[in-house]
């Protein structure tokens, strides 16, 4: 095994979900954007990227939000809370995506124009349910990779689908176009997360 390959293992298993913080631990914004640049990298389908950010930090916001979910602590005293959103109109990225591509030399223009077409062909034929649950998948993979990279960086963070998300849409003005997916609390860990078993990966896998 690899120094990277140690390094990893190391952030995955030390990653924990965090439910108390440090309120006066604050991570800049500069940081918290290169952490999403960086997550930006997962996969997606078609490469569409469906997926939005709102960075909740001001402190008052924090604690609306707080009630908004549950009234669990760690939304008031994380340094941050990324709510991540899916896009469930991905398609209207197609441009951007294949031109972009086209542009760093990836794909020649024949290609760029049919992954454009069949994009804007396929997709929005498909049912709202199908894009919602495309959506809501790519939506789980970014939202892995931030985790990791936060933790990678000494940051804690916890998962929250416990939330009200029509409460969430209203406070905050969300486009019908997103769906809200996570709220994602960011800090420094006041109280470690505490550790947790899995079932046995050989009770669950099946090799043919």
């Amino acid at each position: 095994m690899n120094t990277s390959e140690t390094s990893l293992s190391s952030v995955i298993s030390e990653r924990r979900s965090v439910r108390k913080y440090d309120p006066d631990f604050k991570i800049s914004q500069e940081e918290i954007l290169d952490i999403l640049k960086e997550a930006a990298l997962a996969p997606s389908s078609s490469n569409l990227q469906p997926w939005k950010f709102i960075v909740i930090q001001d402190e008052e916001t924090k604690k609306e939000l707080r009630m908004i979910a549950n009234n669990q602590e760690q939304v008031e005293t994380s340094s941050a809370v990324i709510a991540i959103l899916a896009d469930r109109e991905m398609y209207r990225n197609g441009e951007k995506v294949y031109r972009s591509s086209f542009e760093a030399g990836y794909m020649d223009e024949t290609t760029m124009n049919r992954m454009i077409e069949n994009t804007n062909k396929l997709y929005p034929a498909a049912p709202v349910g199908m894009r919602e649950n495309i959506a809501s998948f790519d939506a789980g993979l970014i939202s892995m990779q931030i985790m990791l990279i936060a933790r990678a960086r000494g940051y804690d963070t916890v998962p929250m689908g416990g939330f009200n998300k029509q409460q969430f849409i209203e406070k905050f003005n969300i486009d019908e176009r997103y769906m809200p997916v996570l709220l994602l609390p960011i800090g420094k860990a006041a109280v470690p997360g505490h550790p947790t078993t899995r079932i046995p990966v050989e009770e669950i896998v099946e090799f043919i």
